[in-house]
């Protein structure tokens, strides 16, 4: 029992019923107190800069090769470039929209500084800057995988501007992050692509001299040689006996050669294939570029606004109010019941 008083013949007991006829009691200063407070709560629920909220929902894209996916025949890669992310794709989707690097360029875009009245004299404006923006602008995730972007602001379009070039700014900043690595990567293969391409065109070179020396197909040509020579040797044909030395002396100077650059051209063919494909997959991750993120809801402008509700401010100070105020009378009646 939290107290007694003694009212002429009446005794209250504050843990029971008794309450309610206590607070019927001391209607008047509760209503007075109640009253003063919802008239105080309406006057500074109107000093209150109204905010309009803006929403862009959105989902993470998977992170996946484009080059391997669109150019490869047998990928069996783990994502898909038209897969929804998972989770871990979601968190690094919600880092990079926290990102500084994303805060800097809508603070520069919209100029906050100002937008917001900060003092750029006072003594830490970047950290009032700081704390407005992050009041205003919250990211989260949702219950169903998404990720969530709410700006509130004074001003329904630039409430729904920021939002949606938060959004945008998503895709630059990753754009930005792969980028140096995939020019990194580029580089890498087109040096040795065309190291091969050089290698294989000094091939072709060798053998376009053997072939314009007569040889084409050097086992073909020294077995006919061969055959033309012992059939002109049975004739007695000296004129072809000595056409078909100089034919095979050829062939025994540069046959060998020959045989050894088609080797060669035919191994370095394959391998400059399946590099020039390594060097297009690099080209494509370097100059294409896919969104990052699948946007649900884009943002629009706001109608009505967001905060503050009068009526909850209303409500909620004067429901404080009268708990205070009951709470102050039964102390002061306590206090009183003791004293005597």
């Amino acid at each position: 029992m939290m107290g007694k008083e003694q009212k002429g013949s009446v005794k209250y007991d504050f843990a029971s019923t008794d309450l309610l006829i206590y607070i019927w009691e001391k209607k008047k200063p509760l209503a007075v107190i109640s009253a003063l407070a919802a008239i105080l709560s309406i006057i500074v629920s109107f000093t209150i800069t109204p905010l309009f909220k803006s929403k862009v929902i959105m989902f993470p894209t998977a992170s996946a090769s484009i080059s391997k996916n669109l150019l490869g025949d047998n990928y069996s890669g783990r994502y898909s470039i038209y897969e929804i992310g998972d989770e871990e794709q979601a968190e690094k989707l919600m880092q990079v929209l926290n990102s500084e690097e994303i805060k800097d360029r809508i603070i520069k875009k919209y100029n906050l500084l100002e937008h917001y009245g900060i003092d750029t004299t006072s003594k830490y404006p970047l950290t009032q800057l700081e704390e407005a923006y992050r009041s205003k602008v919250r990211v989260r995730r949702t219950e169903f995988m998404s990720v969530e972007i709410e700006v509130k602001d004074k001003s329904p379009q630039m409430a729904a501007d920021i939002a949606n070039d938060i959004s945008a700014f998503t895709d630059t900043v990753f754009s930005e992050m792969f980028k140096q690595r995939a020019l990194d990567a580029f580089l890498i293969v087109e040096k040795e692509y065309n190291e091969l391409l050089v290698n294989y065109e000094q091939l072709q070179d060798s053998l376009n001299d053997i072939r314009a020396a007569g040889i084409n197909n050097y086992v073909a040509q020294a077995d006919r040689y061969h055959e033309a020579y012992g059939k002109a040797l049975v004739l007695g044909n000296n004129q072809a006996i000595r056409a078909l030395d100089d034919k095979l002396k050829i062939m025994s100077d540069i046959g060998g050669d020959y045989d050894l650059f088609n080797t060669q051209l035919a191994y370095a063919t394959g391998v400059l294939s399946r590099m020039k494909m390594r060097y297009i997959e690099a080209k494509i991750e370097l100059e294409q570029s896919l969104p990052h993120k699948f946007v649900v809801d884009h943002a629009v402008k706001a109608e009505k606004k967001a905060y503050p509700k009068k009526s909850v401010i209303v409500i909620v100070s004067t429901l404080a109010a009268f708990l205070l105020g009951l709470m102050l009378l039964i102390l002061n009646d306590n206090l009183k019941s003791k004293l005597k």
